[in-house]
């Protein structure tokens, strides 16, 4: 038995007998059927949880059980349209459509109405009124109609669940969406903690504050009233070198606060498509809203770069999709962090909505000592030569080449068969360190 079977069975016993009534009566006749407060099990699950929080009208929860009745019932409106007219014949006024892989009817808009209201003109757009914009079925990315050819009636178009809907309808939860073109973000984690991460103190101080932040902001936006005054989500940049920990803070971050993290490829949503790079960003913050994730925009320059003077056509799409990006981060609900190597690479226009701009600088040489000291694997013994405060004062390097040269020391020292890392092998990886990024030693 799924999680919600209980609820649902009994809902779709409760639909099947909206569905008899309204198909045995005369054409155009308006059948008031009790559509009072379904009875539910209070089970913890999604749908009692749905019926809880919004206290749907028999109409509203009506149209949620034809929106699922195909993905749970496929076999509920074909089977009562034979056992009520079993002669057959058009019913145009009943709607819906039929799919190219799926046998059974699917309902439409006109569907709900034809159900719900009959031929009755005003209840009719009564129920059309519950896909606009500002309807809970919207705005909580529950049920929508279908987009429709131009010229067509807009309630014509097929009733859609969100899939997320369905998936947790069956096991009970919600899985991590996996990278795809149309989720273009991936999840990343860490089994590092704090104590792994050497961090300037201001910069420290200022992590702490977004932890503060998200573990509090339900408490200031709903129990001291805030929601109405402050905008939802929190929106902080990362500049630096690279190789400072920008990734790793925003990893650590999810970590301790129980939040999923999805570092965004910006290669999959920046297009030269026109219009596209704004389908890519909608998809990928429809997605994530209401979830609580952590989005980091890693090298957000791509995204988040100054807007040009418009000199062209190109020039004026993109400031376009700087302004759409701008208009969905500000909407967004949760932790959204951007990570650049530079501060005055970011628009301005974004800048100014950012609640924090933390810096991430190159370490100074007590940060480096401390790096090294606890980057080196306690398996790994010290020759007589290797003194940490010395390497330290001499070669400014970043806690990812920090890590590279331990990597690279600790490889050699199992290929030799030895436990020990000298100053010559030491150096050596720190050189390798050096001509990668083009420095001399």
């Amino acid at each position: 038995m799924s999680f919600d079977s209980a609820n649902l069975e009994r809902a779709a016993a409760w639909l099947a007998q909206i569905a008899r009534q309204r198909l045995t009566a005369r054409a155009g006749q308006l059948v008031e059927t009790d559509l009072g407060a379904f009875d539910y099990y209070e089970d913890g699950s999604w749908l009692a949880h749905l019926l809880r929080r919004h206290q749907p009208s028999g109409e509203e929860f009506g149209i949620l059980m034809l929106a699922l009745s195909p993905h749970i019932c496929p076999h509920l409106l074909d089977t009562v349209i034979a056992e009520v007219r079993p002669e057959g014949g058009e019913l145009p006024e009943l709607g819906g459509v039929r799919a190219a892989g799926h046998r059974a009817m699917l309902p439409t808009g006109e569907t709900a109405q034809f159900f719900f209201s009959g031929m009755n003109m005003s209840r009719r757009f009564d129920i059309e009124g519950m896909f606009l914009a500002d309807h809970w079925f919207a705005r909580d990315r529950i049920l929508w109609l279908e987009s429709v050819r131009e010229g067509e009636p807009l309630m014509s178009g097929r009733l859609i669940v969100n899939p997320e809907i369905i998936e947790e309808l069956v096991t009970g939860k919600i899985g991590r969406p996996a990278f795809s073109m149309d989720f273009p973000a991936e999840h990343i984690e860490t089994a590092m903690d704090w104590d792994d991460l050497v961090l300037n103190p201001l910069t420290r101080a200022q992590i702490r504050e977004i932890e503060h932040w998200v573990k509090h902001n339900d408490t200031l936006m709903d129990d001291w009233g805030m929601r109405k005054r402050v905008k939802p989500g929190y929106r902080a940049l990362f500049y630096g070198p690279p190789g400072t920990g920008k990734t790793l803070t925003a990893m650590l971050l999810g970590k301790h606060t129980g939040k999923d993290v999805f570092r965004v490829d910006l290669s999959r949503v920046v297009s030269k498509y026109i219009g596209e790079t704004e389908k890519n960003l909608s998809r990928l913050f429809d997605k994530a809203e209401n979830k609580n994730w952590i989005l980091f925009f890693d090298e957000a320059d791509a995204l988040f770069s100054k807007r040009t003077d418009v000199r062209d056509a190109h020039d004026k799409y993109a400031n376009q999709e700087v302004a759409y990006l701008l208009q969905r981060i500000e909407g967004y609900n949760g932790l959204v962090i951007l990570a650049s190597n530079q501060r005055a690479n970011i628009d301005d226009a974004f800048v100014r909505r950012l609640q924090a701009i933390i810096p991430f600088p190159m370490p100074q040489q007590e940060e480096r000592y401390e790096i090294w000291r606890r980057t080196f694997p306690e398996q790994i013994a010290l020759a007589g030569d290797v003194d940490w405060r010395q390497i330290a004062a001499r070669h400014e390097l970043t806690g990812a080449n920090i890590l590279n040269v331990t990597h690279f020391c600790a490889i050699e020292a199992l290929a030799k068969q030895t436990r020990e890392v000298d100053l010559r092998c030491l150096e050596e990886a720190i050189k390798r360190e050096y001509v990668k990024e083009g420095r001399v030693m």
